[in-house]
């Protein structure tokens, strides 16, 4: 074969960049101090200059996104930080226009809100388990970018990830809950079917992200198999794209084999598990 072949092979391989290996418990828990410091002087200047970031984490069940939210405002000013994890919809909610209860929890100046699971609940758990129409699928998936162009518009910040896990890593994590006596509060009847609708998801997460991927409001995908690069690298990101007094002079880099600006090609590259 050769060079110019086996150059062309590389190129259009559907093999997705091996992760890096799992970081020691010291190694992991040093560099997630380091980072939190950084968020620190990021809200800091958040409230300096009457900022406002809104952070949506979306993904699989059991894909870790508790985790990342509690490493994110472990040790921020809890009267400028929120997280927000609404739960099903009241009899009077569902009456009400669909974005309407996330409306209310938006940020304010000086605030950071983290949505631990958004209004793409309807492009993804509603849809798949049936608990919306076809038709108010379709119109949310029609009026999500005018909204999130909105709440740009209005001087929100608004940075979107989806964490991504195989399908033998979710199996895992799934029994680990049922297992764990202190995790009991995180298995919900959504849970314990996850796994037999896991190609409805997979399709429902594709055509989410190909039509809810925009400019202003672009997608970023977190291979998530392994909880502790994936806490490291989302906060990386996150402070990445955000300028803030006292950053480090070098920049913060997360690793792009974690966090991955979302593309079409990806969904035929081997990195979204199937």
């Amino acid at each position: 074969m050769s060079a110019s072949e086996k150059k062309k092979k590389e190129k259009t391989s559907s093999e997705p960049p091996k992760l890096p290996e799992e970081l020691s418990h010291k190694a992991y828990k040093d560099e997630l101090y380091r980072l939190q410091v950084e968020l620190v002087k990021l809200q800091r200047d958040i409230i300096a200059e009457d900022r406002k970031l809104l952070v949506i984490l979306e993904g699989r069940d059991a894909a870790g996104k508790d985790g990342i939210a509690k490493r994110l405002v472990e040790h921020l000013s809890p009267r400028e930080t929120r997280v927000v994890a609404l739960g099903k919809p009241s009899d009077r909610q569902q009456t009400e226009w669909y974005f309407q209860r996330f409306t209310e929890h938006l940020p304010a100046a000086q605030e950071l809100v983290i949505f631990n699971r958004s209004w793409y609940n309807r492009a993804g758990v509603e849809r798949v388990m049936g608990f919306c129409s076809g038709e108010d699928y379709e119109r949310f998936m029609v009026s999500v970018g005018m909204y999130e162009d909105m709440l740009v518009g209005s001087g929100i910040q608004l940075v979107k990830y989806y964490l991504d896990i195989s399908k033998p890593e979710q199996k895992k994590r799934l029994q680990d809950r049922r297992e764990d006596p202190l995790k009991q509060w995180k298995i919900s009847p959504v849970d314990r079917v996850a796994l037999k609708h896991w190609s409805a998801y997979s399709r429902a997460r594709d055509e989410m992200l190909l039509r809810t991927h925009t400019q202003v409001a672009p997608w970023n995908i977190v291979r998530a198999d392994s909880k502790r690069h994936a806490r490291l690298n989302l906060i990386r990101d996150l402070l990445a794209r955000i300028g803030y007094r006292g950053k480090p002079a070098d920049g913060i880099h997360p690793d792009p084999r974690i966090v991955i600006p979302f593309e079409p090609a990806l969904l035929d590259a081997g990195i979204l598990a199937k």
